[in-house]
């Protein structure tokens, strides 16, 4: 038998620190390395020329890290059969609306809010429907969403007392995040919910007081930063584990106060890794003002994205992990995309995504109160087709473990165009970004 060659992937990216140190990507195992210059030359000659027979900690590391792949690996095969992968029947992912009211008004928002808390016979129907559920699942992932969810603490303390105590019968994991405006994430409630496992938090702050309170007021009128701010500062002091990425919502109109909005940040959550930055450009998502909004170029979102991370980690506060968790093989692929999620609405309508609710194509199904739900599968097909096996240009990009071409559907059938996510777009700075946060030092 012929020794085996061992060939760089086809899924590798690279990229040089400030210091000069070689990073390397594999989005097919989500292995991030980085080597030093005297371990470079090593590295580039396996990479450029293959290697058979040579033996090193170097090239080991190369091998298990998945940078080098045997010769004869059909790469795109295995790429493939990640995609099935996704139709996994032991996960389960639901998005919970526990109410669809919201008591802010921002500016940008797209949402109509015509429905108010879950009833009863949805929030019956959604206990069984995890119950019956929960004897078949590995593992168990909960998003509340809105509305603004803590409108409603008293659903969600009853259906997580009810989940949690489904899933452990069968001894499933589960986890649960959380998207809020956080202006009732009081010191009260947040160790509540805590308690009730949710340990992934969004609370978005769109810059120091003047400008947050301009674009995300109260309905009826009122600034909402100090409060936020106030929550915020207190949840450094609740025990557990934990996360609260603070989301940053920019556009043309706010680049210049994010150098503020980060020195007001750093002061209290510089160090502590609980509390992470992750800055977003704001959008045309179907919302009435969406012609008044002055959002960036995508060049300008792109680059300006990267140079605040890069800002926040300066100033000793942590990048959020969402974005290196995304880079992981099938962790760019929308929730959208995936089979064993759904959304569920207040009214036990069920949808796709959370972004097009008047959309009768996201109208996918409906949850009953014995449990049961009905599916339109045509609509549901919609979805969960493979990006990477329709675009030509994904299925041959070194980035399509992690998206699959499904990085936002929605968006893919509203203009026929791929949607790329921002870290393959600028995958060096990311790999940057990512390796800085890991070190916490300065290049």
């Amino acid at each position: 038998m012929e020794p085996t060659r061992w060939v760089a992937s086809r899924f590798n990216a690279q990229t040089y620190t400030e210091t000069q140190d070689l990073v390397l990507y594999n989005s097919y195992t989500g292995a991030i390395l980085a080597f030093t210059k005297e371990e470079q030359p090593e590295v580039v000659a396996a990479l450029k020329e293959g290697i058979i027979d040579q033996k090193s900690e170097v090239v080991e590391y190369l091998k298990t890290s998945g940078i080098l792949v045997p010769e004869q690996v059909d790469e795109l095969q295995r790429a493939k059969l990640l995609h099935q992968s996704q139709h996994r029947t032991d996960m389960m992912h639901l998005i919970v609306m526990p109410t669809e009211a919201c008591n802010f008004g921002c500016t940008y928002c797209y949402q109509t809010f015509p429905r108010g808390k879950m009833t009863r016979p949805v929030i019956n129907g959604l206990k069984q429907f995890v119950h019956d559920k929960a004897r078949f699942l590995r593992s168990a992932s909960i998003s509340w969403f809105g509305g603004e969810p803590l409108l409603a603490p008293e659903i969600i303390k009853e259906l997580s007392e009810s989940f949690l105590e489904s899933v452990a019968k069968y001894d499933a994991d589960y986890t649960a995040d959380i998207a809020t405006n956080g202006y009732d994430l009081t010191e009260e409630l947040f160790p509540q919910l805590v308690k009730w496992q949710i340990s992934r938090f969004m609370v978005t702050i769109d810059g120091p007081a003047v400008i947050h309170d301009q674009r995300r007021a109260l309905r009826g009128g009122g600034g909402t930063f100090e409060r936020i701010f106030n929550n915020l500062k207190n949840a450094r002091y609740v025990d557990g584990q934990f996360e609260v990425y603070i989301r940053v919502n920019f556009d043309q109109n706010t680049l210049q106060a994010v150098q503020e909005l980060v020195n007001l940040l750093a002061e209290p959550f510089q160090g502590d890794e609980r509390f992470q930055l992750l800055f977003r450009p704001v959008g045309r998502w179907g919302g009435p003002h969406d012609d008044q909004l002055p959002v960036c170029t995508q060049r300008t979102a792109n680059l300006k994205i990267w140079e605040f991370t890069k800002l926040g980690l300066d100033h000793g506060v942590a990048m959020a992990s969402i974005i290196e968790n995304s880079m992981l093989p099938g962790g760019s692929v929308c929730y959208a995309a995936k089979p064993h999620s759904l959304v569920i609405g207040s009214d036990g309508q069920l949808y796709k995504c959370t972004c097009a609710f008047e959309e009768e194509f996201n109208k996918v199904g409906r949850l009953y109160e014995d449990g049961h739900i009905a599916l339109d599968y045509d609509k549901f097909a919609l979805w969960v087709s493979s990006g990477d096996d329709t675009d030509p240009v994904c299925r041959t990009c070194f980035y399509r473990p992690a998206c699959q071409g499904n990085h936002c559907p929605l968006y893919r059938m509203r203009t026929g165009k791929r949607p790329c996510p921002f870290e393959k777009r600028k995958i060096k700075t990311a790999l940057e970004m990512i390796w800085k946060d890991k070190t916490r030092v300065e290049w």
